[in-house]
């Protein structure tokens, strides 16, 4: 009997050939360490922040147990099982509530102190700010698996195009879905690879019975947000059936055709889509917060006290950069890619410096400089230097057995060391963890670049007959002085002086050919480049063939965006690198030559009213004087701290949206124009600020040297 079964297989092996993998003679790989370590590779996949999370709400649901609406559960349920976390909706919905319930406790308890300790409540600002931020917790907290889900969504959904190449590619030479699957996930980088694996663990775990229930049951989480990708599964699934060997590669092509089409078409709309969003966030974010700066000394001046320095540093260097990167990352999230990241990237582009130590203490350095006025106030109360036309260096003025300010020119000029000092210190840390690898960044861009065309020159040499080993040499050649061109020769140098195989070559941790030019599209083409080579020479030309022109249509849908994009980008530019820096110096500039006159006008008036007393004084300079208290007025030396910090979380904020917009998720180049920008900023912003606080400080002298 078994003698039979040996000649039926050996009789239809022959015409099935091309259509069965003789490694597993088309049966489904179960790879222990595929699918059981499902859980292992998923710990490691998983970030730490959603780790730490998974974590608080795992003790939070043993602490005190909340249970959210139905509604929710079944929104949050969808969401852990999308995003592969290891919570339960009762933990999220704990999390929040605990969170929420401590600061709402911490706010009274808050209150309750400065009532034991003063005899009253004093300032409602800390507990009432606790008060609304406890509430708002408990909304946004319970929604944070809903948040990560969508992140997990987007991230995957930029690695889809390649997964769809991937099986195909396989499926050309070894029509079994089951391999082509597991081929995929072997080869892409989380989290579509995680997904992948599960599909697989499903089967492990009893849920599902065949490949086809699983997959499909995966397939049907993503029919409302990329439905190409279903589609094109489908195609794939179908060509499974064909009896013809034309039409099942017809529908293969057809599945790559519709992956595309739809990256295309997310693409065009969301350059479409993302101009009215970039425009509310400047002129809601940026221009009218900014404008606004002009007025709040008056107002701090006519509200008598009750307008602080520290409610304008929680506006505005907590709320509105908190809800300016809130609405620019949501932006960028949608912003769709064709290729997912790049393992070899990830190590070749580490950073080998962490300035992290030498960052603390330039800041500190800048930061004592900056605190001067307040610490020699501190330690000399009574101190007091002239410098002649521009006053008192620091002027502190007392008011009700309290020192008020500083107010004068000199404290303003040294408060510029905090902002410039905290601008240098993140401009020095992006730029030498970016310094050192820009170029090879830049020369693997050049690559990318050059790839579709030299994949279709080693396409067609490996098609006409001559071996991959060779076929490297003469591409190499043919583009010599390219970084294309010295990529294939250290391919051949390590193939022919070192002896390597074609995968060693390429991929060798220490020789290897990727080291010299990390990219996910690179190592991804020479991935599947190695698998085919298995299948014999046909095989790899037409999966290169298929690269070149998957490659080539991605970079003519990128080039498209930017495109579209060209004036939203050209505006940022501006934007960070003159007009906002400009702006905002200008208005610390008039923001001092009011504070000064105001302070001049109340000496002014109480060295008149000792001279000729309240009665010599007209009603209307009294109603004038009275309309502007000493102790509401906001020194500039504080205001101007909080505009510099703003100024840098904008800068911060602008650059990352800039830089996600036309790159992509290059973390490289947003960390070469952090620290470029930063500097940059802060410089321009500081120059601007000092000169026109010097000129209107003068001017508001010489105004009131006219008297009253």
């Amino acid at each position: 009997m078994a003698e039979d079964i040996s000649k039926i297989l050996n009789k239809y092996r022959k015409k099935l050939g091309e259509h069965i993998d003789e490694d597993t003679e088309g049966q489904v790989i179960h790879d222990d360490n595929f699918s059981r370590q499902y859980l292992q590779f998923r710990q490691e996949a998983l970030s730490e922040k959603e780790t730490a999370y998974e974590k608080l709400c795992n003790a939070s649901e043993k602490i005190l147990k909340f249970s959210p609406s139905q509604k929710e559960r079944v929104e949050l349920e969808g969401a852990i099982d999308t995003a592969h976390m290891n919570i339960t909706p009762d933990g999220a919905a704990s999390f929040a509530a605990i969170i929420s319930f401590l600061l709402i406790l911490f706010g009274f308890l808050f209150a309750a102190l400065q009532f034991a300790l003063t005899g009253s409540i004093g300032s409602v600002f800390p507990p009432l700010l606790l008060l609304v931020l406890g509430l708002i917790s408990s909304l946004v907290l319970k929604k944070i698996p809903l948040y990560l889900s969508v992140q997990w969504r987007l991230k995957a959904s930029n690695q889809m195009v390649l997964c769809i190449l991937y099986i195909v590619i396989y499926m050309r030479h070894t029509s079994n879905l089951e391999n082509a699957i597991k081929f995929t996930a072997d080869h892409i980088q989380p989290p579509l690879s995680l997904d992948l694996r599960k599909i697989f663990w499903d089967i492990e775990t009893r849920k599902y019975s065949t490949i086809k229930e699983s997959l499909d049951n995966y397939l049907l989480t993503w029919r409302k947000t990329n439905l190409e990708f279903v589609t094109a599964f489908h195609l794939i699934e179908a060509s499974l059936y064909e009896s013809t060997e034309g039409r099942r590669q017809e529908l293969l092509d057809k599945a790559i055709d519709t992956i595309l089409n739809g990256t295309y078409d997310k693409m065009m709309h969301y350059a479409q889509n993302l101009k009215a969003p970039i425009t509310t966030l400047y002129m809601l974010g940026v221009i009218l917060p900014v404008l606004g700066l002009v007025v709040i000394p008056l107002v701090g001046a006519l509200l008598d006290g009750l307008f602080q320095w520290y409610h304008i540093a929680f506006i505005y260097n907590l709320v509105l950069p908190i809800i300016l990167f809130v609405v620019g990352y949501n932006a960028l999230l949608k912003r769709p890619t064709g290729y997912g990241a790049s393992g070899f990237a990830e190590k070749v582009l580490k950073p080998k410096f962490d300035p992290t130590i030498l960052v603390i203490f330039i800041f500190l350095f800048f930061a004592v400089i900056g605190f001067s006025p307040l610490i020699i106030s501190f330690l000399e109360p009574e101190s007091v230097v002239e410098t002649g036309a521009f006053g008192e260096l620091f002027n502190f003025i007392e008011f009700n057995n309290a020192l008020l300010g500083p107010f004068g020119l000199g404290a303003l000029i040294l408060s510029f060391a905090i902002p410039f000092g905290l601008a240098l210190a993140l401009s020095f840390y992006f730029s030498s963890r970016s310094r050192k690898i820009i170029k090879i960044r830049d020369e693997t861009r050049r690559l990318e670049a050059e790839l579709s065309s030299a994949l279709f020159q080693l396409g067609n040499s490996i098609g006409d007959g001559i071996p991959a080993e060779v076929a490297f040499s003469k591409v190499a050649d043919t583009l010599s002085g390219t970084p294309t061109g010295n990529f294939f020769a250290i391919i051949d140098s390590n193939i022919r002086k070192l002896g390597f195989s074609v995968r060693k070559a390429i991929f060798d941790p220490k020789m290897g050919a990727i080291l010299s030019y990390p990219s996910p599209l690179t190592e991804s083409s020479m991935e599947v480049l190695i698998e085919s080579s298995r299948k014999g020479p046909k095989i790899v030309s037409q999966s290169l063939i298929t690269i070149s022109q998957y490659l080539e249509s991605i970079h003519r849908v990128n080039e498209r965006l930017k495109d579209l994009l060209a004036e939203i980008v050209s505006s940022m530019k501006s934007q960070i690198a003159f007009l906002t820096p400009a702006i905002a110096g200008i208005v610390v500039g008039v923001s001092s030559m009011i504070v000064a006159i105001i302070i001049n006008l109340q000496q002014k008036m109480a060295q008149l009213q000792a001279e000729v007393g309240s009665e010599g004084i007209t009603s209307g300079v009294q109603t004038l004087t009275q309309l502007f208290s000493i102790q509401g007025i906001i020194p500039t030396y504080y205001f101007q701290i909080v505009v510099g910090v703003f100024l840098i979380e904008l800068t911060l904020i602008l650059t990352i949206i800039q830089n996600g917009i036309e790159n992509g998720d290059d973390k490289i180049m947003e960390q070469h124009l952090l620290g470029k920008n930063l500097f940059r900023s802060a410089l321009i912003y500081i120059l601007i600020a000092g000169i026109v606080s010097v000129i209107f400080t003068l001017l508001s002298g010489s105004i009131m040297q006219v008297g009253i």
